[in-house]
C-alpha cells in the first residue's frame, strides 16, 4: 500500500504542476520517479521499524518515527535525483509529491487508528456497564482513558476531573475536563458514576483521603493509579488500576534523593545487609542492587526468608545482573561472624537484623538483648577489624525512653555503636532511627486485614493509642541517603509526618473493605500491652536536634559514651536470671547508656 501510495503522490506532483494529462516530455521523468521514490522511502521505513508497529494503536511517539524514516527516504531519493542528471523534474513538483507522500501514508495510519475507536465507540456494553469518572487529566489519566476505550472495557470513561485551569471546557482523548475537585461531588452524581479513577501517581496521602471523604457520600467504587515508586518501570494502564489500600493514604510528597551519592557509597562496593530476608531488608537489596554493588551478601538467621528473597530477585531480573550470596548466620556468634568476616571482608554493612516485636521480647528478654545488643556490638568489632569503610544500623523510635525491652535493647545497641566508633575512627558508623513501616511483618496492618476478612472484631488496644507510620520503600531510601550522608558517629531520625491514630486506621481500613465501623465490623479494645507505650517518640530532647542537608532527616546530637557498657551486657548475658530479673536489669542498662 506504501509503494502504490507513494507512486500516487510522485503523479500529483507533476498533476498538479503541469497537467493531469502529462506532456509526453516528461512521461519518462514520470516513470522513474514513481519507481525511485517509493522504493526509496519503503525501504527507509522498513529500516526505521516502521512496519513492526501496530497502527491501530500507535501514539505520537510512532508517528514520530515514522515521519523520521520519511525524511530519511528523501534524503536518499533526493540523492538519486542529483546523480540521474537526465531525470528532470521540476522543485514545484518535488514539493508537492514530498508533502503528498506523508500525508498519505500518515493519513492511511490513522484510519486504521480511528476504525479502531470507531468500533471501541459502538462497542456493545452489557447493561452493567461501570461508568467511569477519571482524576487527573495528565499523562497518566489520559493513558487509562485511552486504554479503557481500546480494551472494549466494561468501565465506560464519562471524563475528566483536574485542576488544571487551563484545561476546563477541553477535550481530552476524546473526553471531556468537567471540572476542578471541588465539583466531583456534583458531577459524578450527575453522570451517574459508579466507579471513580484515580489516576494521579504522584498524589499525596493528604490528597487521596480528601476524595475519599468527599466521595464517601455516594458509595462509589474507587481505584487508583498506585505512587511512582510502584510505577518505576513506567508501566500506566488500566491493568494497574487498583482499590485504594491503606498505603496511598499515608503518601507523602515524593523524595528527591542524591543517586550520584547513593551511588558513590554502594557502587563497586562488596555490600553485606544483615536480616535480609526481612521486609526491611529485602527492600534495602532491592534498591542497593540498582547501584550495582560487586557483590551483595544476603545474611538472615532463616532461611526460609532468604530463599525468598533469592526467587524476588531472579523475578525481578536482577539475579544475573548483580553477583548476591546467600548466609545462614546468627550475627552474635562471633566465631561464625568472624569467618563471614573472614572470607568476604565487607566494604559497607546495613545492619537490619533485630528482634522487633515488643511482646514476644517482653517474654525473651535474654534473646532480645543477645541479638539486638550483642549482635550489634559483634557485627561493629568486626567491621572495625576488617576496614569496612561504613557500617549503618537500623533502630526504632522504641529506643527513646524505653518502656520496652525491645525499644531498650536497640538503644543499648545506639550506645555501643558510638564506642565502636571511638575504638575504630577508619570506619564510619552511622545509626538510623524511623519509626513503624507499613507492611512489614510485625506490623498492626496485616492483623487488622485478617480480622476484617474474618468479620471481626478488630482488635484495638487503646482509643487513644497512635504511632508514626512510614512507607517501606520511602524509609529505606532515606536510610541510602543517610548512609551516604554520614561521616561516623551520627545518628540520624528520619521524618516520619505526623502521628497516625490506630483506633481511627481501623475505621478507614474496614471502610476500604465496604464495610461499615462498628456496624458491620465491632472494634474492641484490648488494653495497652506489656511494653508498650500511647505515643512514641523520636527523639530524647528536641532541642538538640538539628538539620541536614536532606529536609527528611534530622541529626540527633548524642552525649559522650560510658565506658564498659560491653563489659555489663556480656556479664547480664552470663548470669542465670529469671525472666523478671532480666528485663529489669535490661532497663537499668539502657538507662546507664546516656541520653
Amino acid at each position: 500500500m506504501d509503494l502504490c501510495l507513494l507512486a500516487l503522490a510522485m503523479y500529483l506532483g507533476f498533476a498538479l504542476r503541469l497537467t493531469l494529462l502529462l506532456a509526453p516530455g516528461f512521461h519518462d521523468d514520470l516513470l522513474v520517479s514513481a519507481a525511485a521514490f517509493p522504493v526509496c522511502v519503503v525501504a527507509s521505513l522498513y529500516l526505521g521499524g516502521a512496519y513492526k508497529v501496530h497502527w491501530p494503536q500507535a501514539s505520537v511517539e510512532e508517528y514520530a518515527r515514522l515521519a523520521r524514516s520519511y525524511v530519511m527516504g528523501i534524503a536518499v531519493f533526493l540523492c538519486f535525483n542529483f546523480f540521474i542528471k537526465s531525470l528532470t523534474i521540476p522543485r514545484s513538483t518535488l514539493t508537492i509529491a514530498l508533502l503528498a507522500g506523508i500525508i498519505l501514508i500518515g493519513a492511511m495510519r490513522a484510519s486504521w487508528r480511528l476504525s479502531e475507536l470507531s468500533l471501541s465507540s459502538h462497542d456493545s456494553r452489557s447493561d452493567d456497564a461501570k461508568r467511569a469518572i477519571i482524576i487527573g487529566a495528565g499523562e497518566a489519566g489520559a493513558f487509562i482513558a485511552r486504554d479503557l476505550q481500546r480494551r472494549h472495557s466494561d468501565i465506560i470513561p464519562l471524563g475528566f476531573i483536574d485542576e488544571d485551569r487551563a484545561k476546563l471546557g477541553k477535550s481530552i482523548a476524546g473526553l471531556p475536563v468537567l471540572g476542578g475537585d471541588e465539583s466531583l461531588f456534583e458531577e459524578a452524581h450527575r453522570l451517574g458514576a459508579n466507579v471513580i479513577l484515580m489516576a494521579i501517581p504522584s498524589a499525596s496521602g493528604a490528597r487521596v483521603r480528601k476524595y475519599l471523604d468527599m466521595l464517601s457520600r455516594l458509595g462509589v467504587e474507587v481505584r487508583v493509579l498506585p505512587s511512582l515508586h510502584e510505577l518505576a518501570d513506567g508501566d500506566v494502564g488500566v491493568a494497574k488500576m487498583r482499590s485504594v489500600e491503606l498505603q496511598d493514604l499515608l503518601r507523602r510528597e515524593p523524595i528527591v534523593l542524591d543517586e550520584a551519592g547513593i551511588g558513590a557509597v554502594i557502587s563497586g562496593r562488596r555490600v553485606l545487609v544483615t536480616g535480609a530476608g526481612g521486609s526491611i531488608g529485602s527492600e534495602i537489596c532491592a534498591q542497593i542492587m540498582k547501584h550495582t554493588p560487586a557483590e551483595l551478601l544476603l545474611l538472615g538467621h532463616g532461611e526460609d526468608s532468604i530463599y525468598n528473597l533469592i526467587q524476588g530477585i531472579a523475578r525481578a531480573g536482577g539475579a544475573g545482573t548483580v553477583p548476591h550470596r546467600p548466609i545462614i548466620a546468627d550475627i552474635a556468634d562471633w566465631d561464625t561472624m568472624e569467618r563471614v568476616f573472614r572470607a568476604s571482608s565487607p566494604d559497607v554493612i546495613f545492619h537490619a537484623a533485630a528482634h522487633k516485636h515488643v511482646p514476644l521480647m517482653e517474654d525473651n528478654p535474654r534473646e532480645a538483648l543477645r541479638v539486638n545488643s550483642l549482635g550489634t556490638w559483634t557485627l561493629a568489632q568486626l567491621a572495625g577489624r576488617f576496614g569496612a569503610e561504613r557500617f549503618v544500623m537500623i533502630s526504632s523510635d522504641k529506643a527513646v525512653h524505653p518502656s520496652s525491652v525491645m525499644g531498650a535493647t536497640k538503644r543499648i545497641a545506639e550506645r555501643l555503636l558510638c564506642s565502636a566508633q571511638a575504638a575504630y575512627v577508619k570506619t564510619a558508623f552511622i545509626t538510623v532511627r524511623f519509626g513503624n513501616v507499613l507492611g512489614s511483618r510485625g506490623s498492626v496492618v496485616p492483623l487488622f486485614e485478617r480480622q476484617i476478612e474474618g468479620g471481626g472484631p478488630v482488635t484495638v488496644t487503646h482509643p487513644e493509642m497512635s504511632r508514626y507510620f512510614m512507607l517501606i520503600p520511602e524509609a529505606v531510601s532515606l536510610v541510602l541517603q543517610a548512609a551516604s550522608m554520614g561521616r561516623g558517629g551520627e545518628l540520624y531520625v528520619l521524618d516520619m509526618g505526623e502521628p497516625v491514630n490506630i483506633l481511627e486506621m481501623a475505621e478507614t481500613l474496614i471502610r476500604l473493605h465496604g464495610r461499615e465501623p462498628y456496624k458491620d465490623i465491632p472494634i474492641r479494645f484490648t488494653g495497652i500491652r506489656p511494653g508498650e507505650k500511647l505515643h512514641e517518640e523520636l527523639f530524647y530532647d528536641s532541642a538538640h536536634v538539628g538539620r541536614t542537608v536532606h529536609s527528611k532527616i534530622f541529626l540527633s546530637t548524642l552525649t559522650d559514651e560510658r565506658d564498659g557498657l560491653i563489659d555489663e551486657v556480656k556479664r547480664l548475658l552470663a548470669h542465670d536470671a529469671d525472666t523478671a530479673s532480666m528485663r529489669e536489669r535490661i532497663f537499668s542498662l539502657s538507662a546507664l547508656a546516656g541520653g
